[in-house]
């Protein structure tokens, strides 16, 4: 698997999560079984802004070469990830989200997994 390979991955999911959170947020709430409502609908908007933020980061820096700052983003993708797994997964089991919200833990650990094979098992990250 390449950088580029996990960080348009990464790009996909968080830019098409990020637009519908903030276009659509009662919607997206709704699939995952959140009551929405004015504050709960701001806070998802502003968690929007931030996916999109992520997700142009990770387009634009899909040809980051060998060096430093692909190191950087590779170890903070991983940590954000696995925190985002722990999160969500607490979500799903408290009933905050509805079952849907496996989809969120399955999505995390997918990009974590990948942010860990780039990690710890490649050698060359070209």
């Amino acid at each position: 698997m390449k950088f580029s390979t996990v960080l348009i991955v990464n790009a996909v999911v968080a830019l098409i999560y990020g637009i519908g959170l903030v276009l659509v947020p009662s919607t997206v709430l709704s699939i995952y079984g959140v009551t929405p409502g004015p504050a709960v609908n701001l806070a998802s908007q502003l968690f929007g802004v931030e996916m999109i933020h992520v997700g142009l980061i990770c387009w634009l820096a899909r040809k980051v070469s060998d060096g430093p700052a692909q190191k950087a983003i590779i170890l903070g993708s991983l940590i954000g990830q696995l925190i985002a797994v722990i999160v969500s997964m607490m979500g799903t089991l408290s009933g905050v989200f509805s079952a849907v919200g496996w989809s969120a833990v399955a999505i995390y650990l997918v990009l974590a997994a990948g942010y860990a094979y780039l990690q710890f098992m490649k050698p060359s990250r070209a």
